[in-house]
């Protein structure tokens, strides 16, 4: 007896947990728990007033529809906690892909095969465990049916009695959730139309004279991983991009900077690069698909066309990368061609500063034509420990000094293991180090014809920002030329290397298009 006592009561605190639980973890509270959940009276009134023969199978039903429930639940506070935003039923299943991959080529192929096989276990256990935590509730309350009635009935009634504005006595989160997601499932099934219809205006497409404006200057776009407007008000990329300022004055360039608000937050930087590049809002992995099939004119390809030679460095890059074809660089370094032989510093395979050399060598170091260039810069990718300390630039050799640094292979995921204060001083120290090879670059290798364009890829994640934080980010153009930075002044971008607060914003997939404009003839 008192074994069949306890198993209902924590069949019926599990219902209870999944029907209230907040989709935000950071929303979990007690008081958050000391609520009536509305949709659990009426699913008890249902399954007792159904005749006999139709009250299993309906538990039954009801169990493992409560069970998936439950998985998109853990999917949305996963989302949540690193995207800023729920699971999307339809668009967010290739997402799973890439992260299969990351542990293939992170850990090996015996990791990737058992993480998937633990979340399909952990997937059926779920749904098994609502679905007979639904069917003895409901045996239970149906031998009981006239007290389970009255119950529903007072406890409906005191919900309404008890009352007061402000003060929540019961919860209709369950319900709440299913009319979003229902609502993103539509959302996500026209997406393909509406975003072929952005893709098919295109006014730049045989635009002639791309870029002339540019002619003869090497222009290098560098997204620095995770660089958020959060990260301006820490106090050692305050002080960096303060310092970097003033040498970069000393050295006669100028700089104008604004905001970008990004397409995503706390991760899928390929989409924010793909939305500046391209000059289309790629905010979810069915876009991204759809672009990287498409003809769409980017960056990289209207400078190849515009007669510069083109070149992607994605240290990020480990293994077959065919939608970079898209991109019509003339010339892709992945982490293998980029000559590194040092150790690996989290998720990044190749330090920044070791990163901009191995550019440098490759392609600016001899004589050349103009090039354009496309680097992310991994070394503020999460989990932001270790990062390597900067290194004079003619002893990087091939890495090796290296060696002597602090180095792991954690993976991004560990922040979430370790002291929230902790990892905003390491993520505040990524930056810093990011943002110091970016300008050293410049000291160390710019010239008359260098146009630097660096800026953040996306903001990092709650755990550093908090909640409620702007999906803005930080850009910067830098240039020794006047000219260049006369034709950029109406853009009314700030002065200097850091925006301030009341900084222009604008949506990243409307950067595209204002380059081209400015540098390039109009298109009568």
């Amino acid at each position: 007896m008192l074994l069949r006592r306890t198993v209902t009561v924590l069949a019926g605190l599990f219902v209870l947990f999944v029907l209230i639980a907040p989709s935000d973890l950071e929303k979990f509270s007690f008081e958050s728990f000391l609520r009536v959940p509305l949709e659990g009276l009426i699913g008890v009134m249902v399954l007792v007033l159904l005749p006999d023969r139709f009250r299993k199978p309906a538990a039954i039903v009801g169990g493992i529809a409560l069970g998936l429930f439950t998985v998109v639940k853990i999917m949305d506070i996963g989302f949540d906690m690193v995207l800023y935003r729920p699971f999307d039923l339809v668009l967010d299943w290739p997402l799973l892909v890439p992260a299969i991959d990351f542990v293939d080529v992170t850990f090996g192929r015996f990791a990737s095969v058992l993480a998937v096989a633990l979340a399909v276990a952990l997937v059926a256990g779920i749904v098994f465990l609502a679905a007979i935590s639904v069917q003895r509730l409901s045996s239970v309350a149906a031998g009981r049916r006239p007290i389970a009635i009255r119950a529903v009935a007072l406890v409906a009634v005191a919900c309404v009695s008890l009352a007061v504005p402000g003060v929540p006595v019961y919860s209709d989160a369950a319900a709440t959730s299913l009319v979003d997601h229902a609502r993103r499932v539509q959302a996500g099934l026209n997406d393909r139309e509406v975003f072929a219809a952005e893709a098919s205006v295109d006014a730049f497409r045989g635009h002639p004279g791309l870029l002339s404006s540019l002619q003869g200057k090497d222009v290098v776009f560098t997204f620095v991983e995770s660089y958020g407007k959060s990260a301006l008000d820490m106090p050692d990329v305050a002080a960096k991009l303060a310092q970097g300022n003033d040498r970069l004055k000393a050295a006669g360039y100028s700089a104008r900077s604004a905001y970008l608000t990004s397409p995503t937050a706390g991760g899928g930087s390929w989409m924010a690069q793909a939305t500046l590049l391209s000059g289309l809002w790629i905010d979810n992995q069915q876009r991204y698909r759809n672009l990287v099939a498409s003809d769409r004119l980017t960056l990289p390809r209207a400078f190849r066309e515009s007669s510069w030679r083109s070149v992607g460095v994605v240290p990020g890059i480990t293994q077959a990368w065919p939608e970079g074809d898209f991109f019509h660089y003339n010339q892709i370094y992945a982490a293998q061609d980029l000559g590194y032989k040092g150790p690996r510093f989290g998720y990044a395979t190749t330090p920044d500063q070791f990163t901009l050399e191995s550019f440098q060598r490759n392609e600016r170091s001899k004589a050349h034509g103009p090039v354009m260039a496309a680097i992310p810069m991994v070394s503020s990718h999460a989990p932001w420990s270790p990062t390597p300390d900067s290194v004079e630039w003619d002893k990087l050799g091939d890495g090796s000094i290296y060696s002597t640094m602090p180095a792991s292979n954690d993976p991004p995921e560990s922040i979430f293991g370790r002291d929230p204060a902790a990892v905003r001083a390491d993520y505040a120290h990524s930056i810093s180090y990011s943002l110091e090879s970016v300008l050293s670059y410049v000291e160390k290798y710019g010239d008359e014809n260098l146009v630097m364009v660096f800026l953040g890829d996306h903001q990092p994640a709650q755990m550093v920002t908090g909640e409620g934080a702007s999906r803005d980010v930080p850009i910067t153009i830098v240039a020794k030329d006047p000219a260049v930075m006369d034709q950029v002044a109406g853009w009314k971008w700030d002065d200097g290397i850091k925006p301030g607060g009341s900084a222009p914003v604008s949506r990243m997939s409307d950067f595209r298009d204002q380059f081209l404009s400015t540098f390039s003839p109009p298109n009568d």
